[in-house]
């Protein structure tokens, strides 16, 4: 044995030899119980970050299983993440001069294709040199043709069941990428912006969006507002930069009496809000904000101008009229913004594709509730509960071309949309127009992989969801909750009519050694790989779960990372030790020796004992979803109970103590193994053993010792 650990001699090494013996299929225990961890697709857009290195987690209850003898399956896939790929792949053809603007549809979604297809071999790269005992002969893509028909199969259910409807509505909208966001999707920030205090006749009213004005078709105040009582039902006449115009005020329970003056405007083309109103009113919708994000013609002479031009200069003109009483400069307020791009979102009215979503969030509530499905860390349920209990409607159409193609036709000739499972229909059924025309739109990413779970076992092996399905555990990091496992739960049961996973483990954020957010505008992402190399897969990963409480974020820490580089190199030393360094006269026992049961000495015994609680903590530790436990318990235990006393203590009888050093060197590796994978098998190898691979070794059980 080399006097230091080179990973480089094993890692690559015994990833091939696990591979290549088919050890990562549930095939490898047929008999086992089912287990099922469906991997989280990363985005196919780029190399992995450290955080995806988070997958530790999954990795750790995955050969757990699979060594308690379950017939275990962690299927791997990747998302073709349709906005965020497009917006990586045209920041591409801008360093090109090219936009996506110079293609036809079908160039531009093969171009970004085949983009998608080179990084896609980078990133399962990525995944092996981690140690990533995924199945691979089960990798799927969302675009797969198999899961496309699913999806779409799905889609056509839910429009004939009346869940899915096409309707114009205010949507979140970026100017700039020329889609539409889920309410999810829009980020905010706080900001200090100018308010307007601007006369609409005898009223005054606070705004902050002067340029929507000439999309105003009404004033409302609150109906208990002593102040406008005289003025409800009421139009007034009022100046504007345009000219004269009439106004009418309403009185409505959303308008909050607190703020400004207590009287608001009604734009109900440009904000949600407003919207609403506007529909128990029966309100004109007024458009002046095009979808370029430039005003229209009903704007006048300042239709053409950007939002943010238009403002300024209607409250210049504003004041030469003495339109504006007076104009607060510190107001605070949240402006929601691209989460790409950080371009304003924009309200606008847009026909979408929505999913009536209450009946499903109902029932996705219910589960948690009832612990058919159990959330960790349990505080987490309290936004799970109040995101599904105060739920929208949810606008699953995005004006993009990479990604799923609505599957809907439209008949001009009788106003209606045919939706099919993916076929294209050769006439209307109802008026037998051969003319139609297919939505450009494409799906929402997320409407495609909430269905991953049952989708990706139904199309990956015959028989595979009946076996496996609902799954164990969904692993991923807290903050695609709603995102993502939310949506999970509401289609899993829709269409299945079964939960799609037992447990929702949620694990915390990986930071830069600052703290901060990795981010690639930043210029702090880390390469998991670059850490690999200069510390080992086994350091990454035991440092990735050592002494940070589970679900809590953590900082790449590199003190801590050499400290789990030191743990692999004693772990190195204690090998060379027992089996480089064995008296010649030893005894080698196999791991079911019964001779060590006669063993008297208080030493041995105490720590067998030591080795049977260490065992069973870490066992418990992973039940629990508490790694951190394991992993600490296990760290001390090899380090300062076995290393620093009893191997000390054994050197006076080396050739007596021998088959107990070996038999708890052995069962520690074996506790170990799914923490640090390469290491243990290679030094486990080297020990006398049963069977080909510390992978299929038996979950050491109490000791009975």
């Amino acid at each position: 044995m080399d006097k230091v650990y080179d990973q480089t001699k094993t890692e690559e090494k015994w990833y091939k030899f696990w591979e290549e013996s088919g050890f990562f299929k549930p095939e490898v225990n047929p008999d086992g119980k089912p287990y099922t961890i469906i991997l989280p697709p990363p985005n196919a857009n780029a190399p992995l970050h450290f955080g995806h290195a988070m997958y530790v987690v999954e990795d750790i209850l995955i050969r757990y299983h699979r060594m308690l003898g379950d017939s275990t399956l962690w299927l791997p896939g990747s998302d073709h993440a349709g906005f965020e790929t497009q917006v990586v792949f045209e920041k591409q053809l801008e360093k090109e001069g090219k936009s996506r603007f110079d293609y036809d549809r079908e160039t531009l979604y093969q171009m970004i294709w085949d983009f998608v297809q080179d990084n896609k071999g980078t990133m399962e790269g990525q995944l092996r040199k981690m140690g990533f005992s995924v199945d691979w002969s089960r990798m799927k893509f969302t675009l797969d043709p198999d899961i496309i028909k699913i999806v779409y199969k799905t889609f056509k259910k839910m429009f004939d069941d009346g869940l899915i409807y096409r309707g114009t509505r205010i949507v979140n909208y970026c100017t700039k990428h020329g889609t539409s966001f889920s309410d999810l999707e829009v980020l905010y920030e706080d900001r200090t912006t100018p308010l307007y205090y601007i006369k609409y006749g005898p009223l005054i009213l606070a705004t902050v969006r002067l340029e929507t004005k000439f999309g105003d078709t009404a004033v409302a105040v609150h109906p208990r507002d002593t102040r406008y009582q005289q003025y409800i039902g009421k139009e007034l006449d009022i100046e504007t930069v345009l000219g004269p115009a009439k106004i009418k005020v309403i009185s409505d329970e959303a308008v909050d009496p607190e703020f400004g003056t207590g009287v608001v405007k009604v734009t109900p083309a440009h904000s949600m809000v407003d919207s609403e109103i506007g529909k128990r009113h029966n309100l004109e919708v007024r458009q002046v904000i095009g979808f370029d994000g430039r005003l229209n013609e009903k704007a006048g002479k300042f239709a053409g101008m950007r939002v943010k031009e238009a403002r300024a200069a209607i409250a210049k003109e504003m004041q030469e009229k003495g339109l504006i009483e007076k104009i607060d400069e510190s107001y605070k307020n949240r402006v929601g913004v691209c989460y790409k791009c950080g371009t304003e979102i924009e309200p606008l009215p847009l026909e979408q594709w929505f999913i009536k979503v209450g009946d499903l969030a109902k029932k996705a509530i219910e589960v948690v509730k009832e612990e058919k499905i159990k959330i960790y860390p349990k505080n987490w349920e309290t936004t799970y509960f109040r995101w599904l209990e105060n739920i929208k409607d949810w606008n699953i159409s995005r004006q993009i071309v990479w990604g799923m193609q609505i599957p809907a036709w439209f008949c001009k000739n009788c106003d209606k949309w045919i939706v099919t499972e993916g076929e294209t229909p050769n006439k209307c059924p109802s008026c037998e127009n051969v003319s139609l025309e297919r939505d450009p739109d494409v799906f929402d990413t997320w409407f495609s992989s909430g269905q991953w779970p049952f989708a990706t076992l139904k199309a990956s092996r015959p028989g595979g969801f009946e076996k496996f399905y609902p799954t164990s555990v969904i692993e991923t990091m807290y903050d695609i909750l709603l995102f993502w496992v939310a949506r999970m739960v509401m289609l899993g049961i829709y269409s299945t009519g079964k939960i799609p996973f037992k447990d929702i483990v949620l694990h915390g954020k990986v930071l830069d050694p600052l703290g901060k957010k990795m981010s690639k505008s930043k210029g702090n992402v880390v390469n998991p790989i670059e850490i690999v190399e200069q510390y080992g897969a086994d350091a990454a990963r035991m440092a990735l779960v050592y002494g940070t409480a589970f679900g809590h974020d953590q900082a790449l820490s590199h003190p801590k990372l050499q400290a789990m580089r030191n743990f692999t190199n004693k772990l190195w030393n204690i090998g060379r030790f027992i089996i480089e360094f064995a008296p010649e006269d030893a005894k080698h026992l196999d791991k079911n020796a019964t001779a060590i049961q006669s063993l008297s000495n208080s030493n041995d015994q105490e720590i067998l004992a030591k080795l049977n609680k260490t065992g069973e903590a870490v066992g418990k530790a992973i039940d629990q979803y508490r790694f951190h436990d394991g992993a600490d318990a296990l760290y001390e235990f090899i380090w300062h109970e076995f290393a620093d006393k009893y191997i000390e203590q054994s050197k006076d009888r080396r050739t007596e103590t021998q088959p107990v050093l070996e038999y708890i060197f052995r069962t520690s590796l074996e506790l170990l193994h799914p923490f640090m994978p390469f290491i243990t098998e290679e030094l486990w190898q080297k020990l006398p053993h049963e069977g080909k691979s510390i992978m299929l070794a038996n979950w050491p059980g109490k000791n009975p010792f």
